[in-house]
């Protein structure tokens, strides 16, 4: 049998393979128990997703709610919203017993006919995005059986910030008025791109405006993180010195994807009894690099000739601020109406990034492979 790597890259097993968040656990327990929604907000990849489902994990949590977790960062409008809320309800109350998934089976009057049943009667969800002439009538109800479930509900949406973009103009609005009606369900609300969900969530003009608890997510502790990293790492008979982690934390900036995807390949190398330094990090760094590097091609095909020049300026200055400043221009033979039509396709296709006025490629090993491979301090 093929040996567990303990360094997961995506998904939740448990709470032996998750880094520390233990204060982060508990004040979103604090804030759900208090009946608050929460607001949670962090970059990505730092592992909000990861701190939801381990407080989804708790057993204080897991015997007195219903969890959902529904990821809609690739919708596009209500329809799409919708269907992902109401297939992910239905695949959760499918583990839990027949009562449960039955009771909501016969709520969805609108599209009762979409579900169907296999051989051992168990429901399927035989419904597509198309299937959903009425996404209001859908989504009233989805909350109808939320408020009205044998247990409190705990909802969480990640990337909310993008229900902002989608076309229709009334959605916040829609949503916060069924939300504001729930007695029986708690919402947390994670987003990514933190000046869209400042403004969602502290904008007098916004819907949820003064709705939730603001609650920010940073990186993991390093000595923490050291510490978790020897404890799996000595599974292998390895360990990670110090400074190689030190090094290790401060290029992926505390970014725990790209410290897990190190660690992982780390891990999976042949050769135990084994310390890891530095040299091997930067190794392990390039490996990935070697790996990725015709999907970083292809990715840099699909750009036109500016937005490729404008991202490479950008990944040239690692941290980049005042991009429509003449020193900047000029050090990179751009223009100003360049940069800003650039900018504003390469955020919303997630190429960078911008908080508090600094601009980053959103991938550090992208961002690295823009820079030729070569690791700067």
């Amino acid at each position: 049998m093929a040996q567990f790597n303990p360094f997961l890259i995506e998904g939740y097993r448990s709470a032996e393979y998750f880094c520390d968040r233990v204060d982060d656990t508990q004040l979103l327990h604090e804030h759900i128990s208090n009946q608050r929604n929460v607001a949670l907000i962090s970059p990505r990849r730092l592992g909000k997703s990861g701190l939801i489902h381990n407080f989804f994990f708790q057993d204080e949590v897991r015997k007195h709610y219903h969890t959902f977790y529904i990821d809609i960062y690739d919708t596009k409008n209500l329809t799409e919203f919708t269907y992902a809320f109401g297939k992910c309800v239905f695949e959760m109350l499918k583990s839990t017993g027949r009562q449960a998934w039955e009771t909501f089976v016969n709520v969805l009057k609108s599209l009762k006919l979409g579900v169907t049943f296999d051989i051992n009667g168990m429901p399927e969800w035989g419904i597509s995005v198309g299937d959903i002439h009425s996404p209001d009538v859908l989504l009233d109800e989805i909350f109808s059986y939320l408020e009205h479930a044998e247990k409190p509900c705990i909802v969480a949406f990640d990337e909310f910030q993008v229900i902002a973009g989608y076309p229709e103009k009334t959605v916040e609005a829609t949503l916060r008025k069924r939300i504001q009606n729930c007695k029986n369900v708690h919402f947390i609300y994670a987003g990514s791109k933190r000046h869209m969900m400042a403004e969602m969530f502290a904008s007098h003009a916004r819907p949820f405006y003064n709705s939730s608890a603001l609650m920010g997510l940073g990186a993991i502790d390093e000595a923490k993180y050291l510490e978790f990293a020897n404890r799996h790492l000595s599974k292998n008979q390895q360990r990670i010195s110090a400074d190689a982690f030190h090094f290790l934390y401060q290029w992926t900036e505390g970014v725990t994807w790209h410290i897990q995807v190190i660690l992982n390949g780390l891990y999976a190398r042949k050769d135990t009894e084994r310390d890891f330094t530095q040299s091997d990090v930067l190794q392990e760094i390039s490996n990935i690099l070697q790996r990725n590097t015709f999907a970083y091609k292809a990715l840099l095909f699909q750009l036109p000739p500016k937005q490729k020049q404008v991202l490479y300026a950008i990944a040239k200055e690692g941290k980049a601020n005042k991009i429509t400043s003449q020193a900047f221009l000029r050090k990179h033979a751009l223009t100003a109406s360049t940069v800003q039509g650039a900018v504003k396709v390469l955020l919303e296709r997630d190429f960078i990034t911008l908080d508090e006025g600094i601009y980053q490629v959103n991938d550090r090993f992208f961002e690295l492979f823009l820079n030729d491979g070569v690791i700067t301090p």
